[in-house]
């Protein structure tokens, strides 16, 4: 079995032509294809910042035992 990643183009009207040599000999073979499209945009815009709004909880108790008390109200 051999795994190839490559980039290439899909041409004007839809088609998508692979020749890829491989070391396999010769006879029947199953293909994967994946397509998955390049941005021509390049690299992605970074998700939102959300670190603005991290905090930190300061508990004055037994966390474990009030999670306990409210498992036990279901």
């Amino acid at each position: 079995m051999e795994v190839s990643k490559l980039t290439t183009k899909i041409d004007k009207s839809g088609y998508l032509n692979l020749n890829i040599p491989t070391q396999l000999p010769a006879g029947d073979v199953n293909i994967v294809v994946v397509l998955n499209p390049v941005s021509s945009k390049g690299k992605q815009q970074a998700s939102y910042d959300f670190y603005d709004l991290v905090g930190r909880l300061t508990w004055l108790g037994d966390a474990v035992a009030m999670q306990r008390t409210l498992r036990d109200q279901w």
